[in-house]
């Protein structure tokens, strides 16, 4: 397995990541720990997880993902062998019932950080995340950023400051941001430079062949800041499998059973899929592992966060890995791109 350097730290992650959100939800803890042994057994040593997991939210299932992995961790032994990052959630997508309503203040990141801990087992967080920002801003597929003088915002400056506080006392080792904007990102570094406190390593947000808006604005950041992407829906929540077409409803598809994972279901979307899946299929290729390949190419990227419910979607995915895109190919991909440009947000 690949590996990438973590921003400009000693660490060097495993090309693939594990994600874990549908631990919990979708996968009972045998499963989690069946794909923990196998991925690491295959060269992965960076697994993803939040205090949030999994997903859908709900309060009656909140921090089992992070449970499962602890406990795993807890048998394995080797915790020192693995770098595992987590995140804090910021305010609203209804999670209430998460200390009264999550926020980004250092009270709230302090405690935040302090149950993720316990859950994993662990003295320490390699890569801590903001899971998205504290203001009103475009995340989670939102377009057309509106300005609001009037919110009820955490300043950028004291997050830090609590991430900040975390470092120093050896809880977390290295943060990162995660459905963050340029802007976002611009103040986080500046902050950082101007305190002497610890600059972002890593920004996860969306990208795969609908969505490759991280292209635009945060591809330089990545370069230029060593803040490279660490690539979530990578298949666009399975969308780019090719099982939805046709209007086919796998009976255990994320799309199928959650109406909130509706980002790629929009005809556009559809249309580019099916070119794309097409494309795949004419050279003999399996769809998801050329969308994942596609990702595993790009030189911004630090890390493609992959997820599974089933052990045979997990060795797929994990085969991306070893997949290199001709330049045929990747031609057919830059067509399709012009032809369907930023189809999903």
């Amino acid at each position: 397995m690949q590996t990438r350097q973590l921003g400009k730290t000693d660490l060097e992650v495993s090309l693939i990541c594990l994600g874990t959100m549908t631990w919990g939800e979708q996968n009972t803890e045998q499963e989690a720990f069946e794909q923990l042994d196998y991925a690491t057994s295959q060269g992965i040593n960076f697994i993803d997880a939040a205090e949030m997991y999994p997903v859908p939210p709900r309060a009656e299932t909140q921090g089992l993902t992070e449970t499962y992995l602890g406990n795993w961790l807890a048998r394995r032994g080797r915790r020192d062998d693995l770098i595992i990052a987590s995140k804090v959630a910021g305010p609203g997508n209804g999670l209430t019932y998460l200390r009264n309503g999550p926020r980004l203040t250092r009270d709230h990141i302090r405690q935040a950080c302090e149950d993720s801990l316990k859950r994993l087992q662990t003295d320490y967080i390699d890569l801590y995340q903001v899971h998205w920002p504290d203001r009103n801003t475009n995340f989670f597929g939102t377009l057309g950023y509106e300005h609001n003088a009037d919110e009820q915002a955490t300043p950028i400056e004291d997050t830090l400051s609590a991430l900040n506080e975390l470092v120093q006392q050896g809880k977390i080792r290295h943060i990162g941001l995660s459905n963050e904007t340029p802007w976002g990102t611009a103040q986080y570094l500046a902050l950082a430079e101007r305190h002497g406190w610890p600059r972002p390593v890593s920004i996860q947000n969306p990208y795969n062949l609908l969505n490759r808006s991280f292209e635009v604005g945060l591809a330089e950041f990545a370069h230029r800041e060593q803040t490279g992407l660490l690539a979530y829906s990578p298949l666009a929540f399975g969308m780019l499998s090719g099982k939805y077409l046709g209007e086919k409803w796998p009976e255990k598809g994320r799309m199928t059973l959650y109406e909130r994972f509706s980002r790629y279901k929009g005809h556009q979307g559809v249309e580019a899929t099916r070119a794309y899946v097409e494309l795949a299929r004419q050279h003999g290729l399996s769809p998801s592992q050329m969308a994942l390949a596609y990702v595993n190419s790009r030189s911004f990227v630090t890390s493609n966060i992959i997820g599974a419910t089933s052990m045979e979607q997990l060795r797929e995915n994990l085969g991306s890995a070893d997949l290199t895109l001709s330049p045929a190919v990747l031609e057919a991909i830059e067509a399709i791109h012009q032809e369907f440009t930023y189809p999903c947000p």
